[in-house]
């Protein structure tokens, strides 16, 4: 059953968003913040309340007060959306709920395929999925895709995609997921892709404004998210750092420490065979760790200068102890900082980790519909 585009008002988006970003809320709170007259948030939270967007909680009885209040909160049965990214061998398949819950994530092995296979294959996985999940008969918000390169077209349609996914490069991406899932598809590269889903899983959203999340996977690219909104950049490439680093010279991606191991012995082929080939090739880990923290740093500190964050992660498909091993280096080197961050009253943000993994292109992509469905303007 395909449903309707949801299409909200400006005042249902930002009473979404303001759910979203500050958790649950009574409708007076919300009249407060939002400056609606209660009887306007009546008639809002109704409507959100009859298209299963918003639900309530038990009422809370507060301090002083005989009439209980009654909270509301994002309802993760108001839909879901479907998120796909592709590592070095694999696929990775996210459904998130419309509160931003991960339902499903799940990772398999997966050949070499031009656009219109991969579609198909990936038409038969969602439905598989969606009975799996029971999900049939809700609403689909739409399919995400993280593209592994930066965009060729302004309308996200064609990419630049990796070396090794041969057919995809200047492939009308979009035109065809859209023709085989007969679904609205959304596409953004991988990093701001990783970085949509940091600011709503990693729990930036209620914490900094600004968030800048540095990917390394077939390449090494960087997600912006400032008040709320993907920094997309004039045709789509802003974060597009992987021109500092120029493909056949070294670089700090995955792929680039698959081939370091690779030319020091080691019998990886892929991330799907990664923690099983690496034992006794520590030394050549820490010194591709070296190699990729002096790389990092001007990248880093370039990013503190221009956009001012609130917070800095690094992601990747790689294990989380090389991802740790990394922050380290990164930390313990010249960062530069301005003057006045040090009485500044965010302070100076360590870099960290992701906690999401491999998983944040995926479920990232997923994000991109709902994140779509209360975009600002």
């Amino acid at each position: 059953m395909r449903h309707p585009p949801l299409r909200l008002l400006d005042e249902e988006k930002r009473l979404l968003w303001q759910l979203r970003t500050h958790g649950p809320q009574s409708r007076s709170a919300l009249a407060e913040t939002l400056q609606i007259s209660n009887s306007g948030i009546s008639k809002l939270t109704k409507t959100l309340l009859m298209q299963g967007l918003v639900e309530e909680l038990p009422a809370e009885v507060l301090a002083g007060r005989g009439r209980p209040t009654v909270p509301l909160r994002i309802s993760p049965a108001g839909g879901y959306a479907v998120g796909l990214a592709i590592h070095a061998g694999l696929l990775e398949i996210a459904l998130v709920d419309y509160a931003g819950g991960v339902m499903s994530l799940t990772s398999e092995k997966i050949e070499v395929m031009d656009p219109p296979r991969f579609a198909r294959h990936v038409d038969r996985r969602i439905h598989d999925l969606a009975i799996e999940h029971r999900l049939l008969g809700s609403r689909l918000y739409g399919v995400g895709f993280s593209a592994p390169g930066p965009a060729l077209s302004r309308d996200g349609n064609r990419w630049n995609v990796v070396r090794n996914l041969p057919g995809w490069k200047d492939a009308p991406l979009r035109t065809i997921f859209e023709d085989t899932l007969r679904l609205s598809v959304w596409i953004e590269n991988d990093a701001t892709a990783a970085a949509l889903a940091e600011y709503y899983l990693g729990g930036l959203i209620q914490h900094c404004t600004t968030a800048v999340v540095i990917l390394l996977g077939h390449g090494v690219g960087a997600g912006i998210v400032h008040e709320g909104r993907l920094m997309r950049g004039e045709t789509g490439n802003a974060g597009e750092i992987g021109m500092f680093y120029p493909g056949d010279l070294p670089r700090p991606t995955t792929l680039d420490l698959i081939a370091t191991l690779q030319a020091a012995g080691c019998k990886v082929e892929s991330l799907a065979n990664f923690a099983e080939a690496i034992p006794g090739f520590e030394a050549t880990i820490d010194d591709w760790l070296e190699r990729a923290a002096d790389q990092l740093l001007q990248t880093i500190n370039s990013a503190l200068a221009w956009f001012d964050p609130g917070a800095i992660r690094l992601m990747s498909p790689l294990p989380a102890a090389i991802m740790h091993g990394l922050a380290d280096r990164l930390n313990r080197r010249a960062i530069i900082w301005g003057d006045h961050s040090a009485d500044s009253e965010k302070g100076r943000p360590e870099i960290k980790i992701s906690q999401l993994g491999a998983g944040g292109s995926a479920l990232g992509a997923a994000l991109l519909p709902i994140h779509a469905s209360v975009a600002r303007a």
